[in-house]
């Protein structure tokens, strides 16, 4: 038996929960399933299961949307009992769009007369080059006349040719209004129109035109294969990973996509916890061009889409490459109708170069090979891919990894039109600036539920008798008591390490995790932006708060339309204690993109990150007992004695 009570839902769950609210309030044709996912077992249920077998009850929540009154619903059924516990509407709150509404949208408004009209008087006739990419709406660019609607609005691209890269084919100052709820044509907004440059927007090989495709002189390479004759090291049993000490389980689910549960490391013949749940919680993408082409453009895209939906499934040898370990994905359509992302998660082991080594004077040396377990999975949003990769590390290290690629948004310009907030990519055609904000939601358990936060910063101790040279540098940790926030000082080099107080290592100093930070970038918006007033966790680099399953969503659960944050920015106006107690970090990192031609026309992947590093947790490198590689030789390479 490989069930496990943090198993995600499987496709006969996701027609159960559908099939009790259309038997218990008639949820059916005129609704949609905006989100289907487990409601995931306590750690007493947990434990109980993994103690004695106990299955606690399988229950699922779901946000449905009534079309017809444009209202959203709240349920909690038990799988388990086959029945509704929960129903409860939630007033003025949009739920998450659909990946049913955009395609619904699309062909919705490329067969209006009036979006036809309106591109044939830019010369468009042809609609099969033609691609319509609706956005979701935050409150303060609502038309007033719109308010009270399910609505998106509409960029318009047009390819060259078919298969050429639609991003490549702005069609600027043309945007379409939409009601997603009845899919009428709002409105035609058709501000002002720009002579098509002629760009060279493809990247697919046989589109490259020749006067560049010819210019190549890179010679090719030969072949890089990875191979496990014995297989990998580590194992996978449904939903539980185990790999070098390591032990962990995947979960997934639409909003944040892969989830991971109950991260530990056995130690001697202990095994110790270090992280209870960690995921993505947000991601804020806000374009910083007030133009009219980009004014609205603020993405959501965890909130307002899902990682989940936006899953794609992966290639080997493309995506992942060696010995390779699979975990497909099971979602839903806006129907309540289940369908599987085949190869959704990856789980590899890649070698990473050295983990330690020393030489001696007298000849002898030892070093060995660092081998790391990773987990990731990929997503596409619209224009964008994300590429996510947790690594685990034989020394107690653990590295998140967010690589960003895809077709960078570009608007095209008039003869010597200015273009003060984006970078000119191609002939007559920009990229304006944006940000990509990472909000990864962490619940450690260093050791045990009940942990501290401290700011751990260094400080120049001033030159006196004691330290003459000024070489002095002392280490200041003091404890987060309240919940709230923190920022970056690339001053003090301050990070911040979760701590146990109650458990001591070998040298008698308390246990801890550290988060050493990657990507830390400031939002650079005036705090009464109302772009800023939706998505406030961007101001600051770190949040604490007290474990609570209830808060999941950094800037509110329902940020499509939304006004303002009812995330963070609310709950932690509370003022709860955080000291040693079952804490949550929060982290925000990300991409100050600040736009380059080198990123045309399809985008190098862009790689931020950050750590989780052992602070006292072990007593001493726990990597020692690392066995050595087998020694290789090389071919055609002679060694010569400096002497």
């Amino acid at each position: 038996m490989t069930f496990h009570p943090l198993d995600p839902l499987t496709a006969d769950e996701f027609t159960a929960a559908a099939a009790i609210l259309a038997r218990e309030r008639g949820v059916g044709p005129g609704w949609r399933f905006a989100s289907i996912e487990l409601v995931e077992p306590g750690r007493h249920a947990r434990s109980a299961f993994d103690r004695a077998g106990a299955v606690p009850e399988r229950l699922a929540r779901l946000v449905v949307l009534n079309r017809a009154e444009n209202s959203t619903w709240v349920a909690v059924v038990s799988l388990s009992a086959d029945a509704l516990l929960d129903w409860t509407t939630v007033p003025g709150v949009q739920a998450n769009f659909t990946v049913d509404e955009w395609d619904e949208a699309d062909a919705a408004l490329r067969a209006h007369p009036e979006v036809v009209a309106a591109l044939a008087r830019r010369g468009i006739t042809d609609l099969d080059t033609v691609f319509i990419d609706t956005w979701t709406y935050g409150d303060a660019v609502i038309p007033e006349r719109f308010r009270g609607r399910r609505i998106g609005w509409s960029d318009v691209w047009v390819r060259a040719e078919a298969g050429a890269n639609p991003y490549a084919g702005p069609v600027s100052g043309l945007h379409f209004v939409i009601d997603v709820n009845t899919m009428e044509l709002l409105d035609v907004e058709d501000s002002f129109a720009v002579d098509r440059p002629a760009v060279m927007g493809e990247y697919v090989p046989h589109l490259i035109p020749p006067r560049i495709r010819d210019l190549s002189r890179r010679p090719p390479l030969r072949p890089l294969d990875i191979m496990q004759a014995e297989g990998p090291s580590f194992t996978v049993t449904g939903h539980r990973v185990e790999w070098q000490n390591w032990s962990l389980r995947v979960g997934f689910n639409y909003r944040e996509g892969m989830t991971l549960h109950e991260v530990s490391y056995r130690d001697g013949e202990r095994v110790r916890p270090i992280a209870n749940r960690l995921s993505f919680a947000e991601m804020v993408v806000p374009y910083r061009d007030p133009s009219v082409d980009h004014f609205r453009r603020t993405a959501f895209d965890i909130g307002e889409w899902g990682l989940g939906f936006m899953t794609t499934s992966l290639e080997l040898g493309c995506d992942c490459l060696g010995e390779i370990r699979y975990l497909d994905a099971v979602l839903h359509n806006s129907a309540g109708e289940p369908y599987s992302i085949p190869n959704a998660i990856c789980i590899h082991e890649e070698d990473n170069a050295v983990l330690w080594k020393h030489v001696d004077h007298d000849g002898g040396s030892e070093v060995r090979r660092m081998r790391r377990l990773v987990v990731s999975f990929h997503v596409t949003v619209a224009n964008y891919e994300y590429l996510v990769y947790w690594r685990f590390y034989q020394d107690g290290n653990m590295e998140c990894e967010v690589r960003a690629t895809g077709i960078m948004v570009v608007t095209s310009l008039d003869a010597g039109q200015p273009h003060p907030n984006g970078t000119l990519v191609d002939t007559r055609t920009y990229a304006p600036f944006h940000q990509h904000f990472i909000v990864a939601r962490m619940d450690l358990d260093i050791d045990g539920t009940e942990n501290t936060v401290f700011r751990s910063e260094t400080r120049v101790e001033p030159i006196d008798e004691a330290n003459p040279l000024g070489l002095a540098l002392t280490q200041r940790n003091t404890p987060i008591e309240t919940e709230g926030f923190d920022d970056y000082d690339w001053a003090t080099q301050r990070s911040w390490k979760v701590v146990n107080e109650a458990t001591l290592n070998g040298l008698g100093t308390p246990v801890s995790y550290k988060l050493v930070p990657g990507g830390a970038i400031p939002s650079f918006f005036d705090p009464s932006s109302p772009v800023f007033q939706r998505a406030q966790v961007i101001g600051h680099t770190v949040w604490v708060t007290p474990g609570d399953e209830t808060q999941r969503w950094p800037c509110g659960e329902f940020v499509n339309q939304s006004a303002v944050d009812h995330g963070l920015a609310e709950w932690t106006r509370a003022g709860r204690p955080v000291r040693n107690t079952d804490v949550v970090l929060w982290y925000v990192f990300g991409i100050h993109h600040i736009t380059r031609p080198e990123e045309w026309p399809v985008m190098p992947a862009d790689t931020v990150s950050f750590w989780l590093k052992p602070v006292g947790f072990f007593d001493r490198n726990p990597s020692l007992d690392v066995q050595p590689s087998a020694a290789g030789h090389a071919h055609g390479h002679e060694h010569h004695d400096p002497h």
